[in-house]
């Protein structure tokens, strides 16, 4: 999708034209200034701010939604990025492979932030980096992407320079149609702000943060911020829907304060697997959410003279209840509630101003998610999902064994498995193997027509990218195969696949800034890209 700036001409040639008029009004001073020169720059960054952003990627993934809502084969995806050169590297591939960024996104995961990003080294997913490290790195992704525009656009110009002095003049307006049709590799991000990293209004004022950055969707969960866990992790705890809904309302204010209208929030429950509260909810009368989520607390019911000091006791119906509160103060839940919590929460949350929703499961099963959905869309029907396609569930072992299950179900002869260990190599060749791995081939778009999931994203794929392929680096190039594990598994990989970033010296933006050296200085200029450049042994 092009974008323009509502206050530049919209195509190419017409910025050439307003950047003439203007040089002319300065009588000569600015003679020295190119106008198409600086209509390429403009091009180049269109996106002055990371609200331009944020407003042009919120209308983007509005847009998605409603197609969503019409086919739910229409859903999106995204992988989590660490790094700007890695979100950088993804939307270059998917242009590549795909010739569209549409209706893919990045994800900005708190965990790689924790892991990967923070001064304290590598952390756990428990909220303990700095919460300004999450929207350093939305702008981080967002530079990148605007250099990868930069860097396409900067070989597009090139190729017209070349069409002009081939005198082709139809290669030269295919290739300015092309300019003004260009598709900017910048996409919404789901950004990961936790449980907010306190209060209500440190969760505003790190929202306006993120917004800022760039980020049109924020991602907030309803655990305790100072005892946060990972959602794969045990020990969660979470908080009455009242606290939760106050730091949505304050994501909301922070979109609308800086003019984001179409911002998402994305709400996240993680009471599948959160088996505790800190707190015990307020409740005003009976059956209101506080009243709700209260009776789900797993209570003794206690005559009046069994009370003993220090207890709390909630009165329900007329009968003393007395919370079951563990050595850490805090409260459990009923075993076996955490499903009925979870549709609870999603409906609490999209009546009270959230747009699409998250639920933190314990392995990817299409029916168990479908379970809870069906029950929230009896209450509202377009409530749609984000799930986390996590690298924390063993994807084989589960699907081997849902594959076991069903055909067990079938009545079929399965005598030569066994379901406990059906993560081993010697079925790999078996047909129960081979359905399961058409199952999770299929995974995304049967859970977006069963399911309700509007998108799927994986959380940490290319932390785990990048530990396998340099694993791999380094055990054939400090092995026998030394400087060829290098060369032939990765540089003629590279060469052979078209990775961009074979030209690792363009990719870093020496073109882009041999283009300015010209524009700046003209023939003066001390260009890096002549023949010497070894650059120019990739062709």
């Amino acid at each position: 999708m092009p974008y323009s700036d509502a206050n530049l001409p919209n195509s190419y040639s017409e910025n050439i034209s307003q950047i003439s008029q203007l040089i002319k009004t300065y009588d000569g001073t600015w003679d020295g200034i190119d106008p198409e020169s600086v209509a390429r720059m403009r091009a180049q960054n269109r996106f002055k701010s990371g609200l331009d952003i944020a407003r042009y990627t919120a209308k983007i993934m509005r847009e998605d939604m409603a197609a969503y809502d019409a086919n739910p084969a229409d859903y999106t995806q995204s992988l989590g990025c660490w790094h700007g050169f890695i979100g950088q590297q993804k939307m270059i591939s998917i242009k590549k492979h795909f010739g569209s960024t549409k209706r893919r996104y990045l994800y900005l995961s708190g965990w790689m932030v924790a892991a990967l990003r923070s001064d304290f080294g590598p952390l756990p997913d428990q909220s303990m980096h700095e919460k300004t490290s999450v929207p350093a790195l939305i702008e981080e992704l967002y530079t990148f992407l605007r250099q990868a525009d930069a860097r396409e656009l900067g070989l597009m110009f090139r190729d017209i320079d070349a069409a002009r002095a081939a005198g082709d003049s139809a290669r030269e307006a295919e290739l300015l149609a092309a300019v003004d049709n260009y598709e900017t590799h910048v996409v919404p991000v789901i950004a990961d702000i936790d449980a907010g990293f306190g209060n209500a209004e440190a969760t505003y004022l790190l929202a306006k943060k993120m917004i800022e950055a760039g980020a049109c969707a924020l991602q907030i969960e309803n655990q305790v911020s100072d005892e946060k866990q990972c959602g794969h992790q045990d020990g969660k705890v979470t908080v009455p829907h009242e606290d939760f809904l106050a730091k949505v309302r304050a994501c909301r204010y922070a979109f609308l304060e800086l003019g984001v209208e179409d911002g998402i929030v994305v709400t996240r429950t993680d009471s599948l697997g959160a088996g505790l509260t800190k707190q015990i909810a307020i409740s005003h009368k009976p059956g209101d959410l506080g009243d709700q989520y209260n009776s789900y607390l797993d209570c003794d019911e206690v005559g009046p003279d069994a009370v003993q000091d220090g207890d709390v006791i909630i009165n329900r119906g007329g009968k003393l209840l007395r919370p079951k509160r563990l050595a850490s103060n805090l409260y459990q839940f009923k075993p076996g509630t955490g499903a009925d919590r979870c549709v609870m929460d999603c409906i609490a949350s999209l009546q009270n101003g959230a747009d699409l929703l998250w639920i933190e499961t314990e392995k990817p099963h299409v029916e168990q998610i479908a379970s809870m959905v069906d029950r929230i869309r009896e209450v509202i029907p377009n409530a749609k999902l984000v799930y986390n396609n996590s690298p924390s569930f063993n994807w084989t072992l589960s699907f081997r064994q849902q594959v076991f299950d069903a055909w067990t179900e079938e009545g079929k002869d399965l005598s030569a498995y066994d379901r406990e260990n059906l993560m081993s190599v010697d079925y790999d060749g078996t047909d129960l193997a081979t359905e399961a791995d058409n199952r999770i081939r299929s995974f995304q778009a049967d859970g977006s027509k069963r399911a309700g999931i509007f998108h799927h994203l994986i959380t940490l794929p290319t932390y785990h990218t990048a530990a396998l392929s340099t694993d791999n680096l380094a055990k054939e190039y400090f092995g026998d195969e030394a400087m060829l594990g290098y060369v032939k598994n990765v540089q003629r990989e590279e060469i052979r696949q078209g990775i961009a970033c074979v030209k690792h010296q363009n990719m870093a933006g020496s073109d882009i800034g041999d283009d300015h050296k010209e524009y700046f200085a003209g023939d003066a200029a001390l260009k890096a890209a002549g023949e010497d450049n070894t650059m120019h042994q990739f062709g």
